[in-house]
């Protein structure tokens, strides 16, 4: 489903920051065959968190939007991110930038108003764990589509198998139950959605949609396996869209109205 139409089922942003990147093409399209809302590249400069190298730059985002039909959105991980970069993205077919609140800073606004009036894109916000639910509260907006919060990553502590570097306190779901309170008294929970990043799952995601959650971003459940990254052409990546979608679907059905909405508890 679209970016920032809200539905009862809650979305899948497929994230590629697991991809094998010489299979790339094959692994987003078998993705989209496997029913993914859609793609979710982070767009790092190399100074943002002091990032030694950049990481999903124009030429992945350019291959990503080549192989699929799907939406694709630039998460932007950057100091400062610019109209130039704004007007390359635009060329290069992403239909979601997304704005680091911390770190756009006084320009915010006017990147929000560029990018939904100039470029004619969807424009989303984000943030890391740490900044709080009210950090967010201009941004329910009618310019913004999705809000996104991400959860705190350990990227220095190993991990085994699929398991994600993402570690999910109770706290992030705290909040995001308060954003959810947010947009739903601004009346406007059927057009912003309001994504978690990082450290979901089969096992937890149905507490984050009970939460308000209506698009979870997923890279290592749908990328990674125990014997390391899933291959295209093997089933894998279906059979992972599949397990997750069916425990979204139940989830959805429990706890979001036909038309979208939290149900009354």
């Amino acid at each position: 489903m679209p970016i920032g139409e809200v539905t009862q089922q809650a979305k899948i942003a497929a994230g590629l920051f697991w991809a094998d990147y010489a299979v790339l093409g094959a692994q987003v399209r078998e993705l989209e065959a496997a029913g993914v809302d859609w793609i979710h590249i982070e767009v790092r400069d190399g100074k943002y968190m002091d990032f030694a190298m950049p990481r999903g730059g124009y030429d992945i985002i350019e291959a990503t939007c080549q192989s699929t039909n799907l939406e694709v959105e630039a998460q932007l991980q950057m100091l400062r991110p610019n109209f130039s970069v704004f007007d390359q993205l635009a060329d290069l077919g992403v239909s979601l930038i997304s704005l680091p609140l911390e770190t756009t800073n006084e320009m915010i606004f006017q990147n929000i108003t560029y990018i939904k009036e100039k470029l004619g894109l969807k424009v989303g916000v984000w943030a890391w764990q740490g900044v709080p639910a009210a950090a967010f509260e201009q941004f329910i907006h009618p310019y913004v589509d999705i809000i996104e919060y991400e959860s705190r990553a350990p990227f220095w502590k190993a991990t085994t198998g699929g398991a994600s570097p993402h570690t999910i306190d109770p706290i992030v779901i705290e909040t995001l139950r308060k954003l959810q309170q947010m947009i739903a008294e601004a009346g406007m929970q059927d057009r912003i959605e309001l994504m978690e990043d990082g450290g979901l799952n089969a096992g937890n995601v149905a507490e984050f949609i009970a939460a308000g959650m209506t698009v979870g971003e997923f890279s290592s459940p749908l990328l990674k396996g125990p014997a390391g990254k899933l291959q295209p052409g093997t089933g894998e990546i279906a059979a992972a869209v599949s397990n997750l979608r069916a425990v979204m679907r139940s989830a959805s059905d429990k706890y979001r109205s036909d038309r979208g909405l939290m149900r009354a508890t």
